[in-house]
């Protein structure tokens, strides 16, 4: 089976990976790095990840230094909600959601995929940036896929990905704010 979004899989694992090597830091002056005395004994796990079996889905979480959890989940059952202004294509089938959620940060990454004509979805994702406030500054056609994205002045960014495909419009939709 051909992967719809070949490069959703690496947003996914590009996040774990982040996490994982956050997970794996210590601070300075841990006595803990050489795995022997009190120190390694009290040093407390700062991220986790599961993957369910029956789902697919994937949870991550992560705690920095400075006490701020970032936590992650992504999967094509996970409940879909998309910031203020910004809804899912009418009679659209969501493949993936990934969002990433960090004190008031927030990644909302979702694949999605309509029987809607290319320049209809398009449309749509434009109208509800322009609504938005989100200046649509990027506009990019080269044969089937269609990207636009931009961002307003509270940093909140768009951007949307769509290729059409015989009968079938593929997308991804990236709306994120304030993640460092």
């Amino acid at each position: 089976m051909m992967n719809r979004f070949p490069h959703a899989p690496n947003v996914a694992a590009t996040i774990l990976a982040v996490l994982a090597l956050g997970a794996c830091s210590s601070e300075k002056g841990d006595d803990g790095a050489s795995g022997t005395g009190d120190a390694a004994q009290s040093v407390q796990p700062r991220g986790s990840y599961d993957i369910d079996r029956k789902t697919g889905e994937t949870r991550a979480r992560f705690t920095d230094n400075d006490g701020t959890t970032t936590t992650m989940r992504s999967g094509e059952k996970v409940p879909v909600r998309l910031p203020s202004g910004f809804t899912v294509y009418p009679d659209a089938t969501i493949t993936n959601n990934t969002r990433v959620e960090q004190a008031d940060g927030l990644l909302v990454l979702i694949n999605l995929e309509t029987d809607a004509p290319l320049d209809e979805l398009v449309g749509y994702y434009r109208n509800e940036a322009d609504a938005a406030g989100i200046d649509v500054a990027t506009s990019l056609q080269s044969g089937p896929m269609t990207m636009i994205g931009g961002e307003n002045g509270d940093g909140t960014s768009f951007s949307l990905t769509a290729t059409r495909d015989r009968d079938t419009t593929r997308a991804q939709l990236s709306i994120g704010r304030g993640l460092e």
